[in-house]
């Protein structure tokens, strides 16, 4: 990892809740609302963003665990805003408290732990059941 990471540092992620973000399983919404499964991509990609620019070339990023809250609902057209910011640093791995706002109230928090990883080890994680 590039020098430079420090704690506090902070991500935003933005999107409008579309239809794709629903709440749905095998196809069938189940609620027209802003999904979890939608605000823990938001989470994972506000958290990346704190990251990116301390990877090596040699280096990615690989989910370590998440913790989400949902906390309330967020209708069609919804302006979602996520920030990750950077609570822990130790070693490789990464440790970003995120939470998800709409234009009303928070509605969801959680945790966001990331692993630092050389890309060749990442590979052969991927190819060990093969």
């Amino acid at each position: 990892m590039k020098e430079g990471m420090k704690i506090g540092q902070t991500a935003t992620v933005t999107a409008t809740v579309t239809p794709d973000m629903f709440a749905q399983f095998e196809g069938k919404v189940v609620h027209p609302a802003y999904s979890t499964v939608s605000m823990v991509y938001h989470m994972e990609w506000a958290a990346r963003q704190i990251i990116l620019p301390y990877l090596e070339d040699h280096e990615e990023g690989i989910g370590g665990a998440v913790y989400v809250k949902h906390i309330a609902p967020s209708p069609e057209g919804s302006n979602i805003t996520v920030l990750a910011t950077l609570t822990e640093l130790k070693d490789n791995i990464v440790i970003t408290k995120v939470e998800a706002h709409n234009e009303k109230e928070i509605i969801g928090k959680g945790e966001v732990k990331q692993v630092i990883l050389p890309k060749e080890v990442i590979a052969k994680k991927l190819t060990m059941n093969k």
